[in-house]
């Protein structure tokens, strides 16, 4: 493809685009805020605490055992399931989201770069649907268990454990955190080489490789998703042309533009250095030589020749022509 053809191609995706990533972002935050939201904290049921010697006690008395913490947590959950369960789609929906844009990316990568390995759209394909799925289905099922717990006679932690983590809520942990590894792969290796082909700064790059690397369980570094919804966020701007450090220049000539290394940009600085001393300089020769008159002196006026000396004899031929005249 020539390059007026790769940026027709890009204009016509890049405005749907640019609103499945800021879409994304936005769908993640709000599926966070809700789950938060929607779920107390631990530290409520401190009190709660039954501890195996306690629980040991009533065994021994014949009395049952009293609900715990975990039973009060359960309880809390299943009376007010909404709020967590539409956050948890909200989420699902926001991993979803991120493939359009990343497929996008990819897409204008691989026409600048066309050595650029295809795994990399499959692994971000697969990883974002069975990210979003997985996520979804696991907690949705979790906080549904808990719903179920309410009605339930046996209130002992042991129960409200096995209400928490029904069969489905297992499967689509599994799904999910296998996905999430093809996903922060996919991520990563689009994110670089769409740097070192000038369509991301270096700051976005290196950014989407650590947003990569926290999405996939390896570090938990980033396990709400912030850093991967400022990232999002960044990038839908970007395909829009609205990011305040302007668009790369690769978006607008169709063909890759490295960004100069290191070396390069030493020998930029040092040749900016010299030019900026050179501009200060000028002003003070231009004072010393008169407002930029030419800085060789002018010509000295030429000195008087001293008269040739008379020449001997000369004194006294004057004088005997000066005689004979008086003698005349």
């Amino acid at each position: 493809m020539t390059p007026d053809e790769i940026l027709a191609e890009e204009a016509a995706g890049r405005q749907r685009a640019g609103f499945a990533a800021l879409g994304a972002a936005l769908l993640t935050i709000l599926g966070v805020i809700l789950t938060t939201l929607g779920q107390p904290s631990t530290s409520k049921f401190d009190d709660k605490i039954v501890t195996v010697v306690d629980a040991m006690g009533h065994t021994a008395n014949g009395q049952p055992i009293p609900p715990g913490r975990i039973s009060a947590f359960a309880v809390d959950v299943g009376q007010h399931p909404v709020v967590p369960i539409v956050g948890a789609i909200l989420y699902g929906l926001g991993s979803l989201a991120i493939f359009f844009a990343i497929a996008y990316l990819f897409r204008a990568t691989r026409a600048r770069r066309p050595g650029m390995p295809q795994i990399a759209l499959i692994l971000a394909a697969v990883g974002s649907v069975g990210f979003g799925v997985g996520r979804a289905v696991s907690e949705v099922a979790r906080y549904l268990g808990a719903r179920s717990f309410v009605d339930a006679v046996d209130k002992t932690n042991s129960a409200a454990s096995d209400a928490l983590s029904p069969t489905a809520t297992l499967v689509g942990q599994l799904i999910w955190e296998t996905c999430a590894l093809a996903l922060g792969f996919g991520i990563a290796i689009i994110s670089l080489n769409a740097m070192r082909v000038g369509l991301l700064t270096r700051f976005m790059g290196v950014l989407g490789v650590i947003v990569g690397v926290a999405v996939a369980p390896i570090l938990p570094i980033d396990q709400q998703g912030i850093i991967r919804v400022f990232w999002l966020a960044a990038l839908g701007m970007l395909f829009l042309g609205r990011l305040p450090s302007g668009t790369p220049k690769a978006w607008a000539t169709g063909q890759a533009e490295p960004w100069p290394s290191q070396q390069q940009l030493r020998e930029q600085r040092a040749a900016a250095r010299g030019a900026g001393e050179a501009e200060e300089d000028e002003p003070e020769r231009r004072r010393e030589t008169g407002r930029g008159a030419p800085a060789t002196p002018p010509p000295k006026a030429p000195s008087p020749r001293r008269p040739d000396p008379a020449a001997p004899g000369s004194e006294h031929s004057a004088s005997k022509k000066k005689k004979r005249k008086r003698r005349s």
